[in-house]
């Protein structure tokens, strides 16, 4: 299905489709906790006890699948896209079931994306060179099992979109999901594999563990069979991955800020950031997080975001919601530093707002609020519908203030200008990883704009968009004085 849906479009198949879809989601029933190992009665098949048995299993999968053709493992690719995009409602009900975060429309088209645009074995290229002294050809081979890192932000989007890549480029690989979204993750696992067996595979070629910890993430860690950890988490566990001693690839957090010029088509710089920054709750890494608007069209902005399904609170109202949706901690060390409150991550803004006592309607999708640079609505990724406004004076001060709120994660930036040259600063100041100009922010991972998709953007260890060819180390093997006819 093609990625260039309307809002009102996916709103539209995903009732059609819930309305077809009546039995639960959920591998649960009221009040009783979600067992990750079943769904409706049924055993998910590679979710395992312990982390050793399912690295010992998804390491029999990669020595089967080392046999098998390209074209065959292009086969396995083809079956999980099918699957995906058959089960993409029963993976977005579960996500929000399960996670408390995010829409059900927005997770459905997210699982579409991932089934459409996420790259297969095309993106294995070889390079070949010959001369005077013959042929050198470079394969890209891959690494073996690959130990992987999931979020509950977007959980069987990343294990699925990460099992595309890896088993394209030859791997299999273990999962460790996020705690607050095993059931989902390991329902995509068992998808996967269904998906693999169905199209002549092994019959596990990723598999998971049922109860993921620490611990088992450190058995990951250690384990000799793990040959590559790809890690897509918050900065806590990026750098344990990164502390490892293996080679890792580390999609890590980002705080993507928003610069709107004087140039800029402003009413549709408002609906594209507001229609970003709501997309699934905010949950995406590349969501707009603020926005530094020059001081001359900024009233013209927010009307237009008002227009598109914005509230804007007061000084005051915005200073009791920070309080609320940012919470205060004490570290090992004694120091205290705010983290993001879990219940107000990803979930609609009325909900949100209520916990100031402000009712508003489902239209109503984003808070806005024109704050001064040091605020938290501006400092902090909070991974929610609320957005704050910083007015600026003039090119300078905006690429300035963006790029401190950045924080150096290099991961997305986005600008609205017509002016070429403001768009070249902006970009060359912020550095990061994905650029978006002029379109909502998932435009940046192939939502409306060009190129593949991706939920693992590892801009801390420079892979950037990753997709199969990422999760292969290059071979090289040389014929000297032969294989050359000229």
């Amino acid at each position: 299905m093609a990625m260039n849906l309307t809002e009102a479009q996916i709103n539209a198949i995903v009732a059609r489709v819930v309305s077809e879809f009546k039995s639960p989601a959920a591998p649960t029933t009221s009040g009783k906790p979600w067992d990750s190992t079943q769904y409706k009665g049924r055993k998910l098949i590679g979710v395992y006890e312990t982390m050793e048995e399912a690295i010992e299993v998804a390491n029999a999968g990669y020595r089967a699948v080392r046999s098998m053709s390209v074209a065959d493992r292009e086969k396995i690719i083809t079956a999980i896209r099918r699957y995906t995009r058959e089960e993409a409602h029963i993976l977005a009900e579960m996500g929000v079931a399960e996670t408390k975060m995010g829409r059900v429309d927005h997770k459905y088209a997210k699982h579409l994306l991932v089934a459409d645009k996420t790259p297969g074995t095309e993106d294995i290229v070889e390079e070949a060179r010959t001369g005077d002294n013959g042929l050198t050809l470079t394969e890209m081979a891959p690494f073996g099992v690959v130990g992987a890192i999931t979020p509950s932000t977007n959980p069987s989007e990343t294990v699925i979109c990460n099992s595309i890549g890896m088993i394209a480029a030859g791997n299999g690989v273990v999962f460790n999901p996020h705690p607050g979204a095993i059931a989902t993750s390991n329902y995509a696992v068992d998808l996967v594999n269904r998906a693999v067996h169905s199209a002549g595979g092994p019959e596990v070629l990723v598999a998971s563990v049922v109860k993921p910890t620490l611990d088992t993430a450190n058995v990951m860690y250690k384990h000799p069979s793990i040959k590559l950890l790809v890690c897509t988490g918050g900065p806590g566990v990026v750098k344990a991955v990164l502390s490892s001693g293996k080679k890792a690839i580390g999609a890590g957090a980002g705080n993507p800020p928003v610069i709107v010029d004087d140039t800029a088509d402003i009413d549709k710089a408002a609906k594209d950031i507001i229609d970003g920054c709501t997309f699934d709750n905010n949950l995406p890494c590349i969501a707009e997080k603020e926005v530094f608007v020059f001081d001359n069209v900024a009233d013209r902005l927010i009307a237009g975001m008002l227009k598109n399904g914005c509230i804007k609170l007061t000084k005051a109202q915005a200073d009791e919601l920070a309080k609320i949706v940012l919470v205060e901690k004490t570290d090992k060390n004694g120091k205290v530093k705010k983290i993001v409150n879990r219940d107000c991550v990803g979930r609609d803004c009325r909900v949100i707002l209520e916990k100031i006592g402000i009712k508003v309607g489902p239209e109503i999708r984003c808070a806005i609020a024109e704050v001064p640079f040091e605020h938290d609505f501006v400092q902090e990724e909070l991974m929610m519908p609320i957005l704050g406004i910083v007015r600026v004076k003039n090119i300078n001060e905006a690429i300035d203030l963006a790029v401190k709120a950045e924080h150096g994660n290099r991961h997305t930036a986005h600008m609205h200008s017509k002016n070429i040259d403001n768009l070249t600063a902006f970009a060359r100041a912020v550095e990061t990883t994905i650029f978006v100009k002029n379109a909502p922010s998932y435009a940046g991972i192939g939502f409306g704009g060009e190129g593949h998709t991706t939920f693992t953007i590892a801009g801390p260890t420079g892979e950037g968009i990753t997709s199969a060819r990422s999760f292969t180390r290059k071979r090289r093997c040389v014929m000297v004085d032969s294989f050359r006819i000229i």
